[in-house]
C-alpha cells in the first residue's frame, strides 16, 4: 500500500472517529439535559405561533438521525388561541420524531432535517365566519436580501418527512368544503434549488371525503389512493405543480396532475385526471352525488376512456368547475328507455354550460357528440345530444335514422300496426323532460317519411299495400301529407292535420282530433268493412284486442289510445264508390269518427241516374247500430233496387219495378261487421214518390188477374205519380192507405207486409177498366169514378208454403162511399159492362 494512501486512511478514520465521539457526546448531552433541550425547542417553536405547542416528553435516538441528532417527541399538541371556542386541535401526535442539525443545535438554533409523524390527527378548521385555526402560524416579515449574500438553507426547510396512521382533515365551513384522509403511509423527500423546492412523495391513503361543496357530496368517497407524486414549487410564481403520475384510485389507475396557485387569495387549483378502460359506473361513483345521480341514468357494459378536469379554489364557497369527457366505441348502452347496441359517442359533462351563470346543477350539461347505435335493431344517429339543468333535466338533440319499417314492429307492439314492407326516413329535433331518470313527454319537430310500405291495421283487420306517408311535426301541430293508401283495388290519397298534437298525445290522447282531406279515384267499401269492427273483438286477422296487456313502453299504450279513442274528422271527395252492386259517383261526405262512433254529415252522391243526400250515426259494437236520414231524388228504381239487393224484399224485386223514385227515409237498425243488415232490426219510415212507374210481372197482381182480368195486360202495368208511406218495424212493413192508379186497374192498398210471417195486405180492386180515366179533366169527377162498379175486396196473407196467398177479404168494412156506390148500382140495376 502506498504511504500516501496509508496516511489518508488514517486521517479519514480519525475524522470519522471524531464525528462519532462528538455525536455520542451530543446524544449524552441531550439525554442528560432533556428538560433544557425540550424547553429550548418549545420556546423556539412558540415564538412564531399564535397559540401553544406542548410536548409531553423528548427522547434522543442514537444513530437514527446520524450525523444529526434525532429527537422523539411524545404527545405533541398544537392549538390556536381560539381553541376554547371551536375545540378543533390543529395537531395531536402521539409520536413526533424530529431530526435536527447537530452543529446548529450547539449554537442554540433548531434546523429540522426530517419529521416523522405517527398516530396523529391533523385538523385544519375554518369556521362559518372565515376564521381558521391555521392562523396559529405568524406571518414572517419580508426582509430584503443582498443578492450577493450566499443563500443558505432556512431552519424551516424539511429534507424528509413521513406520516403513518395519520387522520388529516380540512374542514372549511365557510366555503362548505370537507377533505378527510386516513393516511396509511406517506413518504416524502424534499430538496431546495435556488428558488422554491422539489418533493418526491409516495402516497397510501384512504379518501373518506373530498368535498368541494358539502351540499353536493364528495368526490372519490371512501376510495384508497396509492401512487407517487413529483411536486415542485416556484418562489416567483408561487405555484405548486404536481407532474402527471399514476395514482390508483380504488381499483383504477389514473394519470393525475395538478397545480395550486398560492399567490391567489383563495388558493386556486387545477386537477387533471385521466383513465383508460374504466367502467361507466366506476367512473360515475368517483364524482359527487348530484353528478353521479345524473350519469347513472345510463350504464355502459364495456370499459371507456375518461378524463376529468377540476378547477376552483380552496377558499370561498361554491363548486369547482368540472369538465368530464368520455370516449365510447362499439359499446352497449343501457337506459331507462331501453338498450342501445353497438353504441359509440364522445361524451362531455360540465357544470359551466353557459359562462357567467355560475357553477351549479342548474348550469350543468351532459353532451353526447356523434352518437350512433341500434335501438331494437333500428339504426340511428344523433349529431349532438344535450341534457342540461340537472335539477330539472331536459334532453335535446336531432335524431336521424333510415331503416326498413318492419323493424318498427317490436317497438310499437303487436296490437296496432304491423309493417311487412317499406322504408322509413326520420329527421327529428326532440326535447324531453327527464323525471326519475326516465325520458318523458318528448316534443319533436321535423319529418318522418315512409315509402312503399305494406301495413296491417290489426284492430280492424285491414291490410294496406304500397303506401306512402310524410309526417311533419311542428312545435304545436302535426301535418300528415302525401299519404297514399291502397287496400285491394281501392286507392286513397290523404292530407291530415292534428292541432296541438304532442300536448294532447301525452295528456289527453282521447281528445286528439285529426282532420283529413281524402280523395280517391275509386273506393270499394267492402275492402274497408274492418272499420265496422269494434276494438276489443276479434278481427279478421285473428288478433284479440281486449284485456291484452301491452308488453312494450308506455308510448305504445298511448299510441293505441290515440288510434282507438282519438277523433277523426274526414272530408271525402271520391270519384267512384262501390259497395257490392251499388255504384255512386261524385261522392262528398263529412264524417266524424270518435270513440267507436261514426257521424255522417253532408253526404251527397250520384247514383242510378239520380242523387242521394244522407246524414246519420253508427255506434260500433258487437253489432253496429245505425240511424240514417236519407233523401233520394229521381233515381232509376230498377237500378237502385238492384244495387241494394231489393232491400231484403223477396216477392218485390228490381225486376218488378220501373220508374223514377224520390223518397225520404228515416231508419235505424243494426249492421253486421260483414256489412249485412241484422235481421228484424230495421225501424223507421219511408215516404216514397214514384214517377213514370211501371209494375212488371208482379206475381200477386198477376195471380188476381188470372180470374178477375183475364184479358188485360198485367205483365206491364203503367201508372202515374205514386205516393206512399211505409213504416218499418223489424221484419214488418206497414203500408199506409195508398191509392194506385194504373193503366190496367185502380187499387187501394193498406196493411202489413212481412219479410217472414205475418203478411196481411187489404186490396180493394174495382173491376172497371180505368184506361180512359186519364181523359177526364175534372180531378174530382175522376176520383169519384175510379172506384165505380164492382169492387173486389182481396186479402193477401201468408200461405202454407211460405208464399203469399190471395183470398177474399171477408172482414172488409163498408164505408159511406161504398153504400152510396151500391145505391147507385141498384138504381141502374145493370152493372157497367166490362171493357175488356
Amino acid at each position: 500500500m502506498p504511504k500516501w494512501l496509508k496516511i489518508t486512511l488514517k486521517i479519514a478514520g480519525a475524522f470519522v472517529g471524531l464525528i462519532i465521539i462528538l455525536f455520542i457526546a451530543l446524544t449524552v448531552y441531550v439525554n442528560y439535559n432533556k428538560q433544557k433541550v425540550l424547553a429550548m425547542i418549545t420556546s423556539e417553536l412558540n415564538k412564531n405561533l399564535n397559540g401553544t405547542l406542548t410536548i409531553g416528553t423528548i427522547n434522543p435516538t442514537l444513530f437514527k438521525g446520524f450525523p444529526g441528532v434525532s429527537v422523539e417527541l411524545k404527545d405533541v399538541v398544537l392549538k390556536d388561541n381560539r381553541w376554547a371556542q371551536h375545540h378543533h386541535t390543529l395537531l395531536t401526535a402521539k409520536d413526533f420524531e424530529v431530526s435536527v442539525n447537530a452543529s446548529a443545535l450547539l449554537k442554540g438554533e433548531v434546523v429540522i432535517n426530517k419529521i416523522d409523524i405517527s398516530n396523529a390527527d391533523i385538523d385544519l378548521f375554518t369556521d362559518s365566519t372565515g376564521y381558521s385555526n391555521t392562523a396559529i402560524f405568524k406571518a414572517k416579515p419580508k426582509v430584503e436580501k443582498d443578492p450577493k449574500e450566499k443563500q443558505t438553507n432556512s431552519s424551516t426547510q424539511i429534507k424528509r418527512f413521513s406520516l403513518n396512521k395519520v387522520n388529516f382533515i380540512v374542514d372549511d365551513r365557510h366555503a362548505y368544503k370537507l377533505f378527510k384522509f386516513a393516511v396509511n403511509d406517506i413518504q416524502g423527500h424534499m430538496d431546495y434549488p435556488a428558488k422554491g423546492w422539489n418533493a418526491d412523495i409516495d402516497l397510501n391513503t384512504m379518501a373518506n371525503s373530498f368535498s368541494f361543496n358539502t351540499k353536493k357530496g364528495s368526490f372519490m368517497k371512501n376510495r384508497l389512493l396509492k401512487g407517487h407524486f413529483d411536486i415542485s414549487y416556484d418562489d416567483d410564481s408561487q405555484i405548486i405543480n404536481l407532474a402527471p403520475n399514476t395514482l390508483n384510485i380504488g381499483d383504477n389507475p389514473f394519470t393525475v396532475g395538478a397545480q395550486f396557485n398560492l399567490k391567489s387569495p383563495q388558493t386556486d387549483f387545477t386537477i387533471n385526471l385521466k383513465v383508460d378502460d374504466i367502467l361507466w359506473n366506476d367512473a360515475a361513483n368517483l364524482l359527487a352525488v348530484n353528478i353521479t345521480k345524473s350519469l347513472k341514468m345510463f350504464d355502459l357494459k364495456k370499459p371507456i376512456d375518461v378524463t376529468c378536469d377540476l378547477k376552483g379554489s380552496f377558499g370561498g364557497g361554491g363548486d369547482p368547475s368540472i369538465y368530464v369527457t368520455a370516449k365510447v366505441k362499439n359499446n352497449i348502452l343501457k337506459t331507462q328507455g331501453g338498450t342501445i347496441e353497438n353504441c359509440s359517442f364522445n361524451g362531455v359533462f360540465s357544470n359551466n354550460y353557459i359562462n357567467g351563470k355560475g357553477l351549479s346543477d342548474d348550469n350543468s350539461v351532459i353532451k353526447l357528440y356523434h352518437f350512433n347505435g341500434y335501438y331494437k335493431d333500428i339504426p340511428f344517429t344523433i349529431d349532438t345530444a344535450f341534457i342540461n339543468n340537472l335539477n330539472t333535466p331536459v334532453a335535446t338533440g336531432i335524431f336521424r335514422s333510415r331503416f326498413p319499417v318492419t323493424k318498427l314492429n317490436p317497438v310499437i307492439g303487436d296490437e296496432s300496426l304491423k309493417f311487412t314492407k317499406g322504408v322509413a326516413d326520420l329527421k327529428l329535433a326532440y326535447k324531453a323532460d327527464i323525471v326519475n331518470f326516465k325520458f318523458t313527454k318528448p316534443f319533436v319537430t321535423g319529418n318522418v317519411d315512409i315509402k312503399n310500405a305494406d301495413v296491417e291495421y290489426l284492430p280492424r283487420g285491414l291490410v294496406f299495400k304500397n303506401n306512402s306517408i310524410a309526417l311533419k311535426f311542428t312545435e304545436k301541430d302535426l301535418y300528415i301529407n302525401n299519404i297514399r293508401l291502397q287496400n285491394g283495388s281501392s286507392i286513397v290519397y290523404m292530407q291530415g292535420k292534428v292541432s296541438n298534437f304532442l300536448n294532447l298525445y301525452y295528456t289527453d290522447p282521447e281528445k286528439i282530433l285529426i282532420v283529413w282531406q281524402i280523395t280517391s279515384p275509386q273506393i270499394r267499401l267492402g275492402e274497408f268493412l274492418g272499420f265496422l269492427n269494434n276494438r276489443g273483438y276479434e278481427s279478421s286477422a285473428g288478433h284479440v284486442g281486449s284485456g291484452k296487456k301491452m308488453s312494450n313502453a308506455k308510448i305504445t299504450s298511448q299510441l293505441n289510445t290515440a288510434f282507438d279513442k282519438g277523433q277523426a274528422e274526414l272530408h271525402l271527395r271520391l270519384a267512384k264508390v262501390y259497395y257490392k252492386k251499388f255504384l255512386a259517383t261524385d261522392v262528398n261526405a263529412d264524417i266524424l269518427l270518435a270513440d267507436n262512433t261514426m257521424k255522417m254529415r253532408n253526404v251527397s252522391l250520384k247514383s242510378s241516374g239520380g242523387t242521394l243526400n244522407l246524414s246519420g250515426l253508427v255506434l260500433q259494437g258487437p253489432t253496429n247500430n245505425f240511424a240514417i236520414s236519407t233523401t233520394i231524388n229521381n233515381v232509376n228504381t230498377n237500378t237502385f233496387f238492384a244495387s241494394f239487393n231489393n232491400f231484403g224484399l223477396k216477392d218485390f224485386t228490381s225486376d218488378n219495378l220501373r220508374g223514377f223514385l224520390s223518397a225520404r227515409v228515416d231508419i235505424k237498425g243494426g249492421i253486421k261487421n260483414t256489412g249485412d243488415l241484422v235481421p228484424k232490426s230495421i225501424k223507421g219510415f219511408a215516404q216514397v214518390s214514384l214517377k213514370d212507374g211501371a209494375l212488371v210481372n208482379f206475381a200477386p197482381i198477376k195471380s188476381v188477374g188470372k180470374f178477375a182480368f183475364p184479358f188485360r195486360d198485367l205483365d206491364n202495368i203503367t201508372f202515374g205519380d205514386l205516393k206512399a208511406r211505409f213504416d218499418l218495424d223489424g221484419d214488418k212493413i206497414k203500408i199506409a192507405p195508398m191509392q194506385i192508379n194504373s193503366s190496367v186497374l185502380n187499387m187501394d192498398v193498406e196493411g202489413t207486409y212481412s219479410l217472414s210471417r205475418g203478411t196481411n195486405i187489404a186490396l180493394d180492386v174495382p173491376l172497371r177498366n180505368p184506361k180512359n180515366d186519364s181523359k177526364i179533366e175534372d180531378e174530382t169527377e175522376r176520383n169519384k169514378k175510379r172506384m165505380k162498379g164492382i169492387v173486389l175486396h182481396i186479402l193477401a196473407t201468408d200461405g202454407d208454403d211460405g208464399k203469399i196467398k190471395i183470398k177474399w177479404n171477408k172482414n172488409h168494412k163498408k164505408t159511406k162511399q161504398d153504400d152510396d156506390d151500391q145505391k147507385t148500382d141498384d138504381k141502374q140495376q145493370t152493372p157497367e159492362p166490362a171493357q175488356d
